[in-house]
Order: C-alpha cells, then sequence, then structure tokens
C-alpha cells in the first residue's frame, strides 16, 4: 500500500552472556557451574514478567551459545533479545527489569553475567502530520490516488531516532502488487524489477518536491516546527 503516516517501535537489541565453569558432565558434574542453567533462567523469567507488559510491548529471543557437547558442562552460554516498544519511556523501565532478571538468573545458577548491544537502538518512529500533508499533495500531483493516511507499524527503523531531533517522515509507496510480504525474495526481486525502478523514482520525485515545498513556503515551516516543538517525548 502507499501510505504516508507511519510509526514505528523502539528497539534494544541486548546479548546476554552467562559464564559458568566446565567439567565432565558425568564423571565430575559437582566441580561445574553450568551457563545454560543461566540463560534457561533468563528466558523463564522474561517470560513470567509478559504477564505484567503493556499490550505494544514485543520480546523476542534466542540462545545463540548454549555449549559444544552434551558431556561437558556448559562454561559459556549466550542469548540474543529484541525488545520493542511503541514507547522508548516504556521500553527503558522495561530494560531496567529485565536486567534485574539476568542478575537473579546468575544467582540462581552461580554464574556470572554480563550483557550488551550487539546491534545499535533504535527510538520510535514519530509522523511529522504537516510534513506528511505536503507529502500527500505531492503524490496527488503525481497521479498517486489510493494513499492511505496513516497506519500503525510494528517494526523497528534507525529513522525513529532521526525523527527524535528533526521533523520526519517515513513513508512507504506501493510496488502495486498484491500479497506482497517483506522481507521475502518475491519482494526483493519485486522492488528489483522495472516496477520497482519506477516506483522508487516516484517516490524520489514526491520527497524532492516536499523538500521544495518547505524551502520555500515560510509558514509550512512554521507549521511543521510548532508541530515538532510541541511534540511530548
Amino acid at each position: 500500500v502507499t501510505q504516508v503516516g507511519s510509526s514505528s517501535y523502539a528497539l534494544d537489541a541486548l546479548e546476554f552472556v552467562f559464564t559458568g565453569r566446565a567439567a565432565h558432565a558425568a564423571s565430575s558434574p559437582e566441580k561445574g557451574i553450568n551457563a545454560l542453567d543461566g540463560a534457561i533462567f533468563l528466558f523463564n523469567g522474561i517470560n513470567a514478567l509478559r504477564e505484567h507488559l503493556p499490550d505494544d510491548v514485543r520480546i523476542h529471543g534466542i540462545i545463540s551459545e548454549g555449549g559444544v557437547a552434551p558431556n561437558v558442562v556448559p562454561e559459556r552460554a549466550a542469548a540474543r533479545f529484541y525488545f520493542r516498544s511503541a514507547r522508548r519511556r516504556i521500553l527503558d523501565e522495561i530494560l531496567v527489569k529485565v536486567k534485574r532478571i539476568a542478575q537473579g538468573a546468575a544467582m540462581m545458577s552461580g554464574t556470572e553475567v554480563t550483557w550488551h548491544n550487539f546491534e545499535p537502538s533504535n527510538d520510535n518512529l514519530v509522523t511529522n502530520r504537516s510534513l506528511a500533508a505536503a507529502f500527500t499533495g505531492n503524490l496527488q500531483a503525481l497521479g498517486v490516488t489510493d494513499i492511505i493516511a496513516s497506519a500503525d507499524g510494528k517494526g523497528s527503523t534507525d529513522m525513529g531516532n532521526v525523527s527524535h531531533v528533526a521533523p520526519a517522515i517515513h513513508p512507504y509507496i506501493s510496488l502495486g502488487i498484491d500479497g506482497l510480504v517483506g522481507h521475502t525474495p518475491e519482494f526483493a526481486a519485486a522492488c528489483a524489477s522495472p516496477n520497482g525502478r519506477a516506483t522508487m523514482l516516484l517516490a524520489a520525485k514526491a520527497l524532492a518536491m516536499t523538500a521544495i515545498d518547505f524551502l520555500c513556503n515560510p509558514s509550512l515551516q512554521q507549521r511543521v516546527r510548532e508541530e515538532f516543538q510541541g511534540w511530548t517525548r
């Protein structure tokens, strides 16, 4: 679809690394400290937390390291999570709780735990409606009529970071193919097709026209700035 106004979730990507002590799992298990137990306790703790989270929160994770052989007590385990929320403030509060869960998981398993960002964080996207209205007018001038004004998105993008420091829009332009799903080989092929190139040029024209409108229209500049300055973070 062609969609001018959009939102996205704030995202933090954290890896938790648990360190234990290796030992032969059959002959001397009492000498080992199982790092994988720490990672499993972390998952269980986060799953218990889900009951008390707002509806707009998403948490998904994997165990990226869990040992090398069944007969060796794992001395290292790692779990990677994406934490998302429609609001950065809420996400920051949740991460405080998650890190406490990680500390508790380490205490329960007798391991040590550290954590770090394995990808840059994203803020939630905030669309400037005045700028979006100008972009919509330019799409219509270029012959686009089937336009969705706004819809909520549950993905994440670094454009959200930009929108927290400057007025921003992140529109989507339809390729005109029903049933197309993002992050698939079919979507990639459609984007690289002649139709995809034509759609890209259409989007570039509408963006350029909107930039000209902003530069040449003091009234639009004022509306865009007032809206951005009035937005409560």
